[in-house]
């Protein structure tokens, strides 16, 4: 999976296509830096907002946790404890939404492709700026015998493309579908109890802006999930729009049939579903079943 995400694009070479792929990979970074910001003050914040002489997280220990260095090294304990399984956490989460994303740019590049089918060279002498119609008319230039060899060559390659992404969709589908419903269903239960305690809190300002970090973590960390998976349903959907836009009127039957088969295909929209029930989506993420 990853190795053809890869592959596909280390293969794209022209500049609007690699501005795709640095768009895609600038957006996934900033998403993974403020969850690591989020998570770091919130550790932090659990980790000072402990009472003297008392443990972060309580917990059952053979010996006495007040007495030195017991306290110290518990407290240590606790606080690394917490901060490797965050970040693992992290790590997991991160895997699976630049997963999606990848996918969301394999799309953006093959619809980037259709729209430039016949804008290089092949087709300078017969479509110009000045002579290319993207209206059909009576006026409309006709692509040569040649011309419409390349245009089913590139055809078939971005519609083998297009099914490659589609199936890395089917697999994410297939591997991540279940543990992300029990991760939305963990996160749920501990976004309630977090909202719970943050309203209950009182006392201690720097345990109040602990939770308050911590809620709005775990808000975003589904948020991530709802919202790569939306651009993912988008995209898809866009690879037929970006169909219709290249010039398919200048072509012969046999292209236009093909042209709106590859349409037809993208109203199957790509998506991924939460457990087989809900569809990872920005509207999922503000249902009341997951808030």
């Amino acid at each position: 999976m990853i190795t053809t995400s890869d592959k596909s694009l280390r293969a794209e070479k022209s500049i609007e296509g690699r501005n795709i792929i640095n768009s895609c990979d600038r957006e996934t970074c900033q998403h993974l830096i403020i969850y690591l910001l989020l998570t770091f003050v919130a550790a932090v914040g659990f980790a000072a907002s402990s009472e003297k002489n008392m443990l972060p997280f309580r917990a059952w220990y053979p010996y006495d946790t007040k007495k030195s260095p017991a306290y110290e090294l518990t407290y240590i304990h606790q606080v690394f404890a917490v901060s490797l399984a965050a970040l693992l956490n992290i790590s997991k989460d991160s895997l699976v939404t630049s997963l999606i994303a990848q996918c969301r740019c394999r799309l953006r590049l093959v619809g980037l492709s259709l729209r430039n089918l016949c804008k290089d060279q092949h087709f300078a002498e017969k479509h110009t700026p000045d002579s290319i119609s993207f209206k059909p008319s009576s006026k409309t230039l006709q692509v040569t015998a040649t011309q419409e060899k390349i245009v089913e060559k590139r055809l078939k390659v971005y519609v083998m493309q297009h099914q490659q992404v589609l199936e890395t969709v089917e697999l994410l589908q297939n591997t991540f579908s279940e543990p992300i419903f029990i991760q939305f269903n963990v996160s749920r239960l501990i976004i309630c109890v977090s909202a719970f305690q943050l309203v209950s809190e009182t006392t201690n300002l720097i345990r109040l802006l602990s939770l308050g970090t911590y809620l709005t973590n775990m808000l975003f960390q589904v948020f991530t999930y709802c919202y790569q998976g939306d651009m993912l349903s988008s995209e898809s959907v866009e690879v037929a729009e970006a169909a219709y836009d290249m010039p398919w009127y200048s072509c012969s039957m046999r292209v236009r049939s093909s042209i709106q088969i590859i349409m037809v295909r993208c109203h199957r929209i790509a998506k991924i579903t939460v457990g087989g029930l809900t569809v990872l989506s920005l509207d999922s993420l503000t249902a009341v079943r997951f808030i």
